[in-house]
């Protein structure tokens, strides 16, 4: 018979039990140490939701797609959001981490289709903001990868600053970091990459394209190519490329919903990846995106990475 066992012959509660054993009704003893020894600041308050998350609007970064990949900061103020807005890459799997009462709403933005203007997003967040200093609400707005990179979080932050709210910003997993993970892709390479460049094929103004002289090919060593939002444009960033000195048979991988169980990867030239990607396109699995573009000579020697050992077992 256990000590509880012993006690509870005796006619004790469970809550006389833990009286006697010097803990309080949140399984804490007098020295601040709970039952299984750790100490209540390291412990969150599972009695009630939100009671360890301070009132206020956080911008967090979702990650890649898979919900394990949510840093545990940003999984404790999801946990405890009263209100959550949403982009269209925020994974279900992280969205099942918020409370059946938090209000969830979508803002989503893809190429063409936009529920809502940035500005209308701005604005949105400026009125649940004053919810939370009002009635001390936990407001999250919830972006997909980084949202400090090519996640316009510096225009959601002055349209909060200029409104006066407090903000903080969780940061998350880029698709680029991801990549290299879940494709064995090495950004970077002794001998092949030194450095990596991140950018970006879609602008405010959808008529602007990049500007390629800004990605002149050198001799020697260059940098790796990482395009977010780029496979619409797809034939413009490789013609451009080329026009500034990149070699045609520079190798290209194309990363189709990185981190999921539906992952694609295809992979080519500068000269014959739109070919491939239209070939591909007329197959069972076409890439329905969001998809990452990476450049650079350390496409032809990834790493014999093992996704299946990243799944929970009972996943296997």
């Amino acid at each position: 018979m256990n000590v509880a066992g012993f006690f509870q012959a005796a006619g004790l509660s469970l809550r006389q039990i833990g009286s006697l054993l010097g803990f309080n009704t949140h399984g804490l003893n007098t020295n601040g140490f709970s039952a299984n020894g750790l100490s209540a600041n390291s412990q969150l308050n599972l009695t009630q939701p939100g009671g360890d998350t301070a009132a206020g609007v956080y911008l967090i970064g979702a990650g890649p797609g898979d919900a394990e990949l949510l840093t545990r900061k940003g999984e404790r103020v999801l946990r405890a959001a009263d209100v959550v807005l949403y982009d269209n890459l925020v994974s279900a799997g992280v969205l099942a981490l918020c409370r059946r009462s938090c209000q969830r709403i979508y803002v989503g933005k893809r190429a063409g289709l936009h529920a809502m203007a940035q500005s209308q997003i701005n604005q949105l967040l400026v009125e649940y903001g004053q919810q939370s200093v009002s009635a001390g609400k936990v407001v999250v707005r919830l972006k997909g990868g980084d949202p400090a990179i090519f996640g316009r979080v510096s225009e959601e932050a002055a349209a909060l600053t200029q409104a006066g709210l407090p903000f903080a910003i969780v940061p998350g997993i880029t698709s680029a970091s991801a990549a290299c993970a879940y494709s064995g892709i090495a950004l970077t390479a002794r001998g092949q990459a030194a450095s990596v460049q991140f950018l970006t094929a879609q602008f405010a103004d959808p008529n602007r394209q990049p500007d390629f002289t800004q990605y002149q090919y050198q001799s020697g060593q260059n940098p790796t190519l990482v395009v977010y939002m780029g496979l619409n444009r797809l034939n413009e960033l490789c013609l451009g490329l080329m026009n500034v000195g990149w070699p045609g048979e520079m190798p290209v991988a194309l990363l189709d919903q990185l981190s999921s169980d539906t992952q694609q990867q295809l992979t080519g030239s500068l000269a014959d990846i739109c070919a491939r990607y239209a070939c591909h396109q007329q197959g069972p699995n076409p890439l329905l995106g969001p998809t990452l573009i990476v450049i650079g000579t350390v496409v032809s020697s990834p790493m014999a990475v093992n996704r299946t050992l990243l799944r929970p077992l009972q996943q296997v």
